[in-house]
């Protein structure tokens, strides 16, 4: 595994409001990826788009009944829980529409808050548009599983975060993620 190296995302301010860690884009990379996420740490990501106007954040209601690629989509099939479809690859469209639905940007980030330290983890999707195709939140040691603000932060809930990080950017935990003070300030 290559090591990939973190980019701060600065604003117009100029202030560091995120570390992202660009990652690959080819289709046997993502499949890899994703497969991760879905069949192996199902039950801990919330997911969906985040888009103007719009914040989809879904939980998976089952293990996947199934999971492939074809055509050059991600499929996650949950039977009646419903299912999404991700390009991420070559697909029969023509080349406009395939350089527009394929992935323009995979990226790790880690959110700061306005003392630049981390409070949010994870994973951004956008097409070749930059329109936002999927987002992959990681547990967050502010909240709660029930989405409610956590009286004392859970730090272990960064673990998934810690395992994408190093399996997939060849990083180890910096130590930073726990200089967070959350969300009741």
């Amino acid at each position: 595994m290559t090591t990939i190296a973190m980019v701060p995302d600065i604003d117009a301010m100029g202030r560091v409001v995120a570390e992202t860690w660009p990652l690959p884009r080819d289709e046997a990379w993502l499949e890899a990826l994703f497969r991760d996420l879905f069949a192996n740490h199902w039950q801990q990501i919330t997911f969906g788009p985040m888009i103007q106007g719009g914040a989809y954040e879904l939980r998976c209601p089952a293990p996947p009944t199934a999971i492939h690629v074809s055509g050059g989509y991600f499929t996650v099939h949950w039977g009646r829980g419903g299912h999404f479809h991700l390009c991420i690859g070559e697909s029969r469209a023509t080349p406009e529409l395939v350089a527009h639905r394929r992935p323009g940007k995979v990226e790790l980030v880690r959110g700061l808050d306005r003392d630049g330290h981390p409070v949010t983890w994870s994973l951004r999707v956008e097409n070749g548009k930059g329109e936002s195709t999927l987002s992959i939140y990681f547990p967050n040691p502010f909240l709660t599983d029930e989405d409610g603000l956590a009286e004392i932060p859970d730090w272990r809930r960064l673990a998934l975060w810690h395992h994408v990080l190093a399996t997939y950017a060849g990083q180890a935990a910096d130590g930073r993620d726990t200089l967070g003070k959350g969300f009741r300030r």
